[in-house]
C-alpha cells in the first residue's frame, strides 16, 4: 500500500504532528540530564532510557519476534539504540557549542545518501538542498566559537548520526512483520539496545550510582515519555511517512533544546539564532512535501528501483486509516 505522501490535514497531517513530538521530546534530554541526573554517567543513563522503556512496551505489545525478526530486531536495536545512545552521549560530553547537534541535523543528508544503496532510490535535488538548509539553520542556533575540536568527539557525532540514519533506512526497507505494529517493533529494538548497553555500562562505569528523588524523576521521564512514547511515535511515523520525511523532523530536537535553554535555563537567544530557527523550521516544513512522481503513459524516464528517496515509500503491511482506539495503541 502506498503511503499518501501528502500533508493536507486529516490523518496525514496528524501523522506528521505526532511524529514531530518525538524529536521535540528528545530536545528536552539535555536539560533533564544536566539538571536532574548524576554527572558523567552516560552509559548508565543510556541503559536506563532504553531497557525499562523497552520492557514496558514489550508488556503492552505482548508479542515477541519470530523467525528472521529476531536478528533484524537485534540489528535495528543496535543501530537505533545500542550504538546510537552511547555515541550520542560521548559526542555531547566531548564536543563544544552544540557541534554534536549540528552533525545530527545532517541526518536527512545521511538518509538520502544511504537510500541509494539500501533502497535503490536517488535523492532529489530538493531533498539535498532542504537538508543543507536544515543543517545550516541548526548550526546558526547552536554552534558557538570554539578552539580545537576533539577528534574522538567528532567521530562519535558522525558515527551516531550514521548509525541512527542507517537504522531509519533499514526500518523503511524491512517494514514490520505481518500482524506486528510499531509498538512491538519499538519494544524489540529498545530491549535489544538496552541489553547491549547495560553490560557495557557496568564494565566501563562500574556499579550504578545512588539515586535521589530528582534523579529518579529524571530517569522516569527519560524512560517513559522521552523514550518509550517518543520512539513508538518515531517508528510509527517512519512506517507512514518514509525515512526521508521523518528524518526532516529531526532538527526540531536541537531547536527545542535551544528554546528550553532560553525559557527554563536562562540562556540567551540572539538575532542570528532566531534567523537560524526560522531557516531550520522552514526546511522541516518543506521536507514534509513529497516529491513529484513520474507517472502516466510513456513516462519511463525513471524506473521504480531508482526513484527519488524523497518520494513516498511502500508500507509493507497495509492498515486502514480509521481504526478502533484499542488497536491504535498496539500499532
Amino acid at each position: 500500500m502506498e503511503a499518501t505522501g501528502k500533508v493536507r490535514g486529516g490523518p496525514a497531517l496528524a501523522t506528521v504532528l505526532l511524529t514531530a513530538l518525538a524529536p521535540v521530546s528528545w530536545g528536552s534530554t539535555y536539560a533533564v540530564t544536566t539538571e536532574l541526573l548524576p554527572a558523567d554517567r552516560p552509559l548508565f543513563t543510556a541503559a536506563m532510557r532504553a531497557l525499562p522503556a523497552g520492557l514496558v512496551l514489550l508488556a503492552l505489545a505482548r508479542r515477541l519476534p519470530a523467525g528472521e525478526w529476531w536478528w533484524r530486531s537485534a540489528v535495528l536495536g543496535a543501530l537505533n539504540i545500542g550504538a546510537f545512545f552511547p555515541l550520542l552521549f560521548l559526542a555531547a560530553y566531548r564536543l563544544p557549542g552544540g557541534l554534536a547537534a549540528v552533525v545530527g541535523s545532517a541526518g536527512p543528508l545521511f538518509v538520502a545518501g544511504l537510500g541509494v544503496p539500501l533502497l535503490g532510490r536517488l535523492p532529489t535535488r530538493r531533498t539535498l538542498l532542504t537538508g543543507l538548509a536544515a543543517a545550516l539553520g541548526v548550526s546558526l542556533v547552536v554552534l558557538r566559537a570554539a578552539g580545537a575540536l576533539d577528534g574522538l568527539g567528532v567521530a562519535a557525532a558522525v558515527l551516531s548520526t550514521a548509525s541512527m540514519s542507517t537504522g531509519t533506512v533499514l526500518t523503511t526497507k524491512w517494514g514490520r512483520p505481518p500482524g506486528a505494529g510499531p509498538l512491538a517493533l519499538t519494544a524489540w529494538q529498545l530491549v535489544a539496545g538496552g541489553l547491549l548497553i547495560a553490560p557495557l555500562a557496568l564494565l566501563v562505569e562500574g556499579a550504578p550510582p545512588a539515586l535521589d528523588g530528582r534523579a529518579l524523576t529524571g530517569y522516569a521521564y527519560l524512560a517513559l515519555a522521552n523514550t518509550a512514547v517518543a520512539y513508538w511515535l518515531w517508528f510509527r511515523g517512519i512506517g507512514r511517512l518514509g525515512a526521508t520525511r521523518a528524518t526532516f523532523l529531526g532538527p526540531l530536537s536541537p531547536l527545542t533544546a535551544a528554546v528550553i535553554g532560553w525559557a527554563v535555563l536562562g540562556q540567551g537567544l540572539t538575532a542570528l539564532q532566531l534567523v537560524g530557527t526560522g531557516l531550520a523550521l522552514g526546511a522541516t516544513v518543506l521536507g514534509q512535501r513529497p516529491a513529484r512522481t513520474v507517472s502516466g503513459p510513456g513516462r519511463t524516464g525513471r524506473t521504480p528501483s531508482a526513484r527519488p528517496v524523497g518520494l513516498p515509500v511502500t508500507e509493507p503491511v497495509g492498515r486502514p486509516v480509521v481504526e478502533p482506539v484499542t488497536e491504535s495503541l498496539r500499532r
